[in-house]
């Protein structure tokens, strides 16, 4: 049962058989939805959300939701399950039939692979720093990835959080004005996800990225690492209606080092 915001902006609860998903929504008939990434939760948009609404006030309607296992949204049993089929219960559970779909990092993945998956419920598609679904990571990642779960997994949870924290994929927003929000962020994270994650084994979505065709926005950073800077590269070579927007001075998390110059990014793509 899904119950429907009666204000402008509200916090409402999706109930799937498996998890309550925590949301929120702004606007009477939400046309975006944002998807945030590995980690973090539906806050991580609020500086992009507070532009956005700054800059199209009321014509701003839009939805984002912690994922499963992620901040609000709590599992009732853990079985296993796709991030894109969880859109499709949320998308159909709010009555959204098509709409604007915004993912970051591991939410681009899930964006990505929605679209592909069901193209006739997207609009438009921004993907900001997306990695993708099933993707074989360089030795130069797993190398500064592994320590993580071999903390998280040995029980040392906290030291798992730090060497997060510290990881080169957030060298540049640990500088920015974002660093704190990051922390915070980081702290809040409970790390499930490192130990035992349910989500199901998928075929590689880059072996299907020709097949994209829906309208594209990708934002990039310069300085990102070397395994989201090639991801990127096949997404545009490979789309057929792609617009990317590269900027040379930020590394991975451009919704947080710079939430007003993607929120106008964003906009300017989205609106006619």
């Amino acid at each position: 049962m899904t119950v429907l915001p009666k204000r402008m902006t509200d916090t409402i609860n999706i109930a799937s058989p498996d998890v309550d998903f925590h949301a929120g929504v702004h606007g009477s008939q939400p046309r975006a939805v944002f998807l945030h990434g590995f980690g973090d939760d539906l806050h991580t948009w609020d500086g992009v959300w507070a532009a956005l609404h700054g800059s199209l006030g009321e014509n701003f309607a839009a939805l984002r939701y912690d994922l499963r296992g992620f901040g609000a949204s709590e599992c009732r049993r853990h079985v296993p399950f796709k991030h894109a089929d969880d859109l499709l219960t949320v998308l159909d559970a709010t009555r959204i039939d098509r709409c604007d779909l915004i993912g970051v990092s591991m939410g681009g993945s899930i964006a990505l692979n929605f679209t592909l998956d069901h193209p006739e419920r997207v609009r438009n598609l921004v993907l900001i720093s997306p990695h993708l679904v099933a993707w074989e990571w360089s030795q130069s990642w797993l190398k500064s990835y592994q320590p993580i779960v071999d903390c998280a997994r040995a029980g040392a949870m906290d030291e798992a959080r730090r060497l997060w924290w510290e990881h080169p994929l957030f060298a540049t927003t640990r500088a920015s004005a974002a660093g704190p929000a990051l922390f915070e962020s980081i702290m809040r994270f409970h790390g499930d996800q490192w130990v035992d994650d349910h989500h199901e084994l998928m075929f590689p979505d880059v072996e299907r990225l020709h097949l994209l065709a829906t309208r594209t926005l990708l934002l990039t950073g310069g300085r990102d690492l070397e395994d989201f800077r090639l991801i990127a590269d096949l997404i545009e070579a490979s789309a057929s209606q792609l617009q990317r927007v590269d900027d040379p001075a930020r590394g991975h998390l451009l919704h947080l080092e710079d939430p007003a110059g993607c929120a106008m990014r964003i906009s300017t793509f989205l609106l006619p």
